[in-house]
């Protein structure tokens, strides 16, 4: 019997928490690795760029081989599960690595190591994310369950993410005369990779055994035919021309490159535009848990309610035009000086609502990916997880090289460089910042905006798409977890 109730409980929290390993990755990469590998070891920035948007643009042509490779894979632990036991190993230690350089390592040298090793991340974590966020849509068909799957998903990625970083900034990264932030304090960096390339491994650890045992109820893949290299790029080309795919497509692509935007100027933002010191930047760190665990409830309540779609313009559209508003109220004057514990709890706050919704939007997206799966099967009698969350995660990468790209640009057009202390940045330079940071931001997010509502599949469609396969006998058979 299909099943259509939620996932058990245990389920849930194992398939949840391998969503760690990308939120530890993902923070690593889009939130410090600039501001170490250029400010702290001296690298260009505009060289740190090129590293991630190459490993970026490489690993994305990666991501439908691997998702095609996933939805055909045929062996006795399924077509998912391989994939993800192979990238346990190889993701944790080539992240080590990168937060471990040589000592007296530079130069061309210095970028040649960020660059292999990043590479090397970048690939070995696709094999995990692309089967793995693939699952949601065969661990349950029901059209709340897979928005509860995919919030357990977002929670732990940010939770993940989040608690790491809070250790770099609390415990890791000691303050010393002439380093208030203690952002220069190399050994807390290197210990800091060890942390996360160990949370790493354990969080793709226990979700890959945390599933397994599903792995005789899941998806078959479809049946065996001949396949040339012009038949594979058909399927896709057939499997990706969806509208509704489309849709998300192209918001990702815009979303992402807002992201990958206000990741990369995150630090130089409370560094440079507010001021605050580690301790208030460890501070807001923490304050996220209280967005996370908002979001693990909104998301689902409002999907209810309104129904994806709807729910996610309506808290995308609330969450986009805030995220930027203390900057831009700030380049008119209207927040208090910096350093005045007035403005650091007038940004924490809109920092907590903020992101409690930008979380929640997330998690809703995702889902809303998901349901996709019954359309294309009613199409093409395939069913293809792997090719669509492939195809989204090939535009996250693309979309966050490039928005690592235009970030390093706004850090030139304001005079920021390599080694700059926030004492050094000129008034100029830090309004310049501010401006570059909050209007690309708020121009990106509303295109993202438009191009999402032009997503077609309701709960009604969902429920139709359902019972069109049931009646056509399409699908293999799923037990309830």
């Amino acid at each position: 019997m299909v099943e259509t109730g939620k996932p058990s409980l245990a389920t849930r929290l194992a398939y949840g928490i391998g969503g760690a390993a990308g939120g530890i990755k993902n923070n690593g990469f889009e939130y410090v690795l600039l501001l170490f590998y250029s400010q702290i070891l001296g690298l260009s920035a505009v060289l740190v760029a090129a590293a991630l948007w190459i490993a970026l643009l490489i690993d994305a042509f990666s991501d439908p081989i691997v998702g095609y490779w996933s939805d055909n894979l045929r062996t006795k632990w399924g077509r998912r599960h391989p994939l993800m036991y192979t990238a346990m190993v190889p993701v944790a230690l080539a992240y080590f690595f990168v937060w471990n350089p040589p000592a007296g390592l530079s130069g061309m040298n210095l970028f040649a190591w960020l660059l292999g090793f990043t590479i090397v991340v970048r690939l070995m974590y696709t094999f995990f994310e692309v089967p793995s966020t693939a699952l949601a849509a065969e661990l349950s068909q029901d059209y709340d369950a897979r928005t509860s799957l995919m919030s357990f998903r977002y929670f732990f990625a940010w939770v993940g993410g989040l608690t790491v970083q809070v250790i770099l900034f609390f415990f890791l990264l000691q303050p010393s005369e002439g380093d208030p932030s203690g952002f220069f304090h190399l050994p807390g960096w290197h210990t800091y990779g060890l942390i996360g390339a160990s949370c790493i491994f354990g969080s793709i650890a226990i979700m890959t055994l945390g599933t397994h045992r599903h792995i005789p109820h899941l998806k078959a893949p479809p049946p065996l035919r001949k396949l040339t290299p012009l038949r594979v790029l058909g399927e896709i080309w057939e499997t990706v021309s969806n509208p509704s795919f489309r849709a998300l497509f192209i918001a990702t692509l815009f979303g992402l490159l807002a992201s990958g935007i206000s990741a990369t100027l995150n630090q130089y933002i409370n560094g440079f535009f507010w001021e605050f010191t580690s301790d208030q930047i460890g501070g807001l760190t923490v304050a996220v848990y209280v967005s996370a665990v908002l979001a693990l409830v909104i998301a689902p309540m409002v999907g209810r309610i309104f129904g994806k779609k709807r729910a996610a313009i309506y808290i995308g559209f609330l969450a986009f035009t805030i995220a930027p508003m203390p900057v831009i109220l700030r380049q008119f004057g209207l927040l208090p000086p910096n350093g005045t514990d007035l403005l650091y709890m007038i940004v924490l706050c809109v920092t907590v609502f903020d992101l409690a919704l930008i979380i929640a939007y997330q998690m809703l997206a995702a889902s809303m990916v998901a349901d996709i799966v019954e359309q294309n099967e009613l199409a093409t009698g395939r069913r293809s997880e792997g090719i669509y969350f492939a195809g989204i995660s090939f535009m996250r990468k693309l979309a966050q090289g490039v928005g690592v790209l235009t970030a390093s640009g706004i850090l030139a057009v304001a005079s920021i460089t390599p080694g700059m202390r926030s004492s050094d940045a000129s008034d100029e330079a830090v309004r310049t910042l501010g401006w570059g940071y909050a209007l690309s931001l708020l121009v990106l997010w509303m295109i993202m905006m438009v191009c999402i509502s032009f997503y077609r599949i309701s709960r009604a469609d969902h429920e139709a798409n359902l019972a069109a396969l049931a009646a056509g006998g399409a699908g293999a058979e799923q037990v309830k977890p």
